[in-house]
C-alpha cells in the first residue's frame, strides 16, 4: 500500500513558548525597572482589540510592563502625533506599538514616523528599514518577518543557495522579508497582483512565503515538491474558521515543511515583539544585543 507523504509541520506554537522562554529569563536577569511597553490603540476595530489583547498578556506572563493607551476614532491626526511625542520623551516607556490599521483620515505613515527610532518596537521606522536594506541589524525588527527566520532557524532550515518566492510586497512583510531571505544569501522574487506568471515562479521556488492576504492563491500544483512553504495570510472564512493564502490541505502532501494557519507565523510574530522590546530596552541602557538575523 502507497502512503501519502505529508509535510512536517512548522509549529509556531511550540516554537514561540521556547522563545519567549527564553526571553522571560532574559527579562529576569535585568537590573532596574522591567522593560516597558506602551501600545496605542485608535477607535474599535475587533479584529485590532483582540491582537492587542494577546500581546498585552503574552508581555504580562514574561515579566515586561505594558500599558494600552486607547483613543477613540475620530481623535485627530494632529493629537495622536502629540501623544506619541509624549511617549517618545517619557524615559520610563521602552518601546511604542502603534496598532494598525488605523482610520482613514490619519497618514498610517507619517504616525509610524513619528515613533522614535529608538522605541519602534515594530522595526518600521524608515531608518530601521533602512538598516536592514544596508545589512545593519537594527535593534528592533519587522515582527513578522524576523519571527519567520526564527522559525526557519528553529527547524535548522538554511535558504542559503535556495530559490524564493515571496507572494505580497508590503513594507510588513513582503519587503522585509525579502530583504531578510537575500541577507541569508537565497535568491528571492518578489510577486504580487500585478506577477502575470505567478505559477511558474512558485513552481521553481525552494521556498514559498505567502504574504498577500488572499484565500487560496497558492495551490498545491504550483508548489515544487518538498519546498518549505510559509502562509503568513489570515483570511476570515464566513462560518468564523480562519486560513490563509495557501490551500493547506491539498498543499501539505506536497511540501516538505508548511506552517499552519493558526498556530503557525502568527506566535511567532507576537514572539518576536517581546525579544524587539527587551533589546530596545538593552539598546537604550547601553547593554550589548545578539544579532538574530546576521548570524
Amino acid at each position: 500500500m502507497m502512503l501519502h507523504h505529508t509535510a512536517r509541520i512548522l509549529d509556531g506554537q511550540e516554537t514561540s513558548k521556547a522563545l519567549l522562554e527564553k526571553v522571560r529569563l532574559d527579562v529576569e536577569g535585568l537590573i532596574g525597572p522591567k522593560p516597558k511597553l506602551v501600545a496605542v490603540l485608535v477607535g474599535e476595530n475587533p479584529a485590532s482589540e483582540i491582537y492587542v489583547a494577546r500581546k498585552m498578556k503574552v508581555a504580562e506572563k514574561i515579566g515586561v510592563a505594558s500599558d494600552l493607551h486607547r483613543f477613540p476614532a475620530d481623535i485627530g491626526e494632529a493629537e495622536l502625533i502629540d501623544h506619541i511625542h509624549r511617549l517618545n520623551d517619557d524615559i520610563m516607556v521602552n518601546a511604542i506599538l502603534v496598532q494598525l490599521p488605523l482610520p482613514r483620515h490619519i497618514d498610517s505613515l507619517k504616525v509610524l514616523d513619528t515613533v522614535s527610532v529608538h522605541k519602534d518596537v515594530d522595526g518600521f521606522h524608515p531608518v530601521n528599514l533602512g538598516r536592514l536594506l544596508m545589512g545593519i541589524e537594527p535593534p528592533a525588527m519587522p515582527c513578522t518577518p524576523a519571527g519567520i527566520i526564527q522559525l526557519l532557524d528553529a527547524y535548522k532550515i538554511n535558504v542559503d543557495g535556495m530559490r524564493a518566492a515571496v507572494v505580497g510586497r508590503s513594507n510588513i512583510v513582503g519587503k522585509p522579508i525579502a530583504l531578510m531571505l537575500t541577507h541569508r544569501n537565497a535568491t528571492v522574487t518578489i510577486c504580487h497582483s500585478r506577477t502575470s506568471n505567478l505559477d511558474d515562479i512558485l513552481r521553481d521556488a525552494d521556498l514559498i512565503v505567502a504574504a498577500a492576504g488572499q484565500q487560496g492563491l497558492v495551490k498545491a500544483e504550483a508548489i515544487k515538491p518538498e519546498a518549505v512553504v510559509i502562509d503568513v495570510g489570515i483570511n476570515r472564512l464566513e462560518d468564523g474558521k480562519i486560513v490563509g493564502d495557501v490551500d493547506f490541505e491539498s498543499a501539505r502532501h506536497r511540501a516538505g515543511f508548511i506552517t499552519p494557519v493558526p498556530k503557525g507565523v502568527g506566535p511567532m510574530t507576537i514572539a518576536m515583539l517581546m525579544v524587539n522590546t527587551v533589546r530596545l530596552y538593552k539598546a537604550q541602557h547601553g547593554q550589548p544585543i545578539e544579532n538574530l538575523l546576521f548570524i
